[in-house]
């Protein structure tokens, strides 16, 4: 019997679809023996096994993860697509930053995009603006789109390509929306609710949808709030902000809080480092002082 290479590209209560690279298609995954009686299968797992004659897909083994997120739990995430927006819902610095640790500490790529340039007047331009500095000197890509007119959707697409990706973000801020002008494939998309101004939650579990050659890109819920100190120990924040590497302290277990001769703090005195993500890297540790 041919064994084949999979990928678990939906997974939610007992439903596994598994998408079979020999055969271009998406079948129902069963998993077998030890799978079944002692391991959890997750969407992103690269998975072994057989096309039985009722045309499903035995799942035999699961290959080993590179890495596996909680929040959508999927494994194997090569890139994380940090979706927000300036206005509509407002942007949120915190959660921002809070996603980034995340996804450093996973060692999960990361591309950072402002939705919903549609929208924009002249002041909400200069914002974008401001925040692409902030990001891009701390090493991201930073960019602009409209789901609405497509613009900037190119330059989307091309860090997708060969990748599993995810797009994550507040509720609200389009996340549907751009998988679906990416893809084809409509998605259902929140509205902002009136009173809060903030997105009502759209997705549920996790599918991976097939785009182009070795492409495959995912909605997942949406965030409110994120603590990165629920999931990273508040001592290996520090490792997670890639702007700070650049810089030694006295102290080679130094928190860049209070420490003598700090050399991310004097950064950050001498604005080489933006005062928000200073600011947001002591609020995450407990450290926040009015600066």
């Amino acid at each position: 019997m041919e064994e084949l290479k999979g990928l678990v590209v939906e997974r939610e209560a007992q439903l596994i679809g598994v998408y079979v690279f020999a055969k271009d298609e998406i079948y129902r995954g069963i998993p077998l023996g030890k799978i079944r009686k002692s391991e959890k299968v997750w969407a992103g797992d690269y998975v072994y096994g057989h096309i039985t004659e009722d045309d499903q897909f035995a799942i035999t083994s699961i290959a080993p993860r590179k890495n596996f997120l909680i929040r959508p739990k999927i494994a194997n995430v090569d890139r994380a697509i940090v979706v927000m927006t300036i206005i509509e819902p407002e942007f949120q610095s915190y959660l921002l930053d809070n996603l980034l640790v995340i996804y450093e500490k996973e060692g999960v790529g990361i591309v950072i995009v402002f939705n919903k340039l549609d929208l924009w007047g002249e002041e909400e331009k200069k914002e974008f603006e401001f925040w692409k500095g902030v990001y891009e000197k701390a090493g991201y890509p930073v960019l602009k789109v409209s789901a609405v007119t497509g613009e900037g959707i190119e330059d989307l697409v091309n860090f997708l390509e060969g990748e599993i990706c995810i797009f994550a973000g507040p509720s609200g801020v389009g996340k549907s929306a751009l998988l679906s002008k990416i893809t084809g494939v409509e998605l259902k998309c929140g509205e902002l609710s009136r009173k809060t101004r903030r997105g009502r939650h759209t997705s549920r579990g996790v599918k991976l949808i097939p785009f182009g050659k070795g492409s495959f890109v995912g909605d997942s819920p949406g965030f409110s709030k994120v603590e990165a100190s629920s999931i990273v120990d508040k001592r290996e924040i520090k490792d997670y902000f890639p702007e700070f590497y650049k810089y030694e302290c006295r102290f080679p277990n130094c928190t860049h809080t209070n420490e003598p001769d700090c050399g991310v703090r004097e950064a950050f005195e001498r604005g080489e480092i933006p005062e928000s993500r200073y600011k947001n890297y002591l609020k995450m540790v407990g450290a926040f002082t009015s600066l």
